[in-house]
């Protein structure tokens, strides 16, 4: 989709600190983060949230877990734990309309989530 930010990250025509990829899937830092780590993990395919997943294959949908766990893996979360969350329109604030995981760790998050 050539108005979204996240499909240009992906296609690597838009600027990302980019800290893994494969070719389902790119993880980069959150421009505005809520944790000391604060990572976002889109599928290289466009689909505006969870409520589209379906737009995604079936291989898609099974690797997306498994990606995001090894991304946190490499950011050194495992140990202590992470939160991993997505949004779905207005309400519940979604910015940008790309299925994208945020991945937050690195101290005791806020328990009123």
């Amino acid at each position: 989709m050539s108005s979204c930010i996240f499909c240009a990250i992906a296609a690597g025509t838009a600027p990302a600190d980019e800290v893994h990829r494969d070719e389902r899937f790119v993880a980069f830092r959150d421009i505005n983060p809520k944790a000391p780590t604060h990572l976002l993990v889109i599928p290289v395919r466009h689909v505006t949230s969870i409520a589209a997943a379906d737009g995604l294959d079936a291989q898609e949908r099974a690797a997306m877990p498994l990606f995001i766990a090894e991304v946190a893996r490499r950011a050194g979360l495992e140990g202590s734990g992470y939160r991993v969350t997505t949004n779905h329109g207005p309400d519940s604030r979604q910015a940008v309309f790309h299925l994208h995981w945020h991945v937050l760790g690195g101290t005791l998050l806020s328990d009123t989530m």
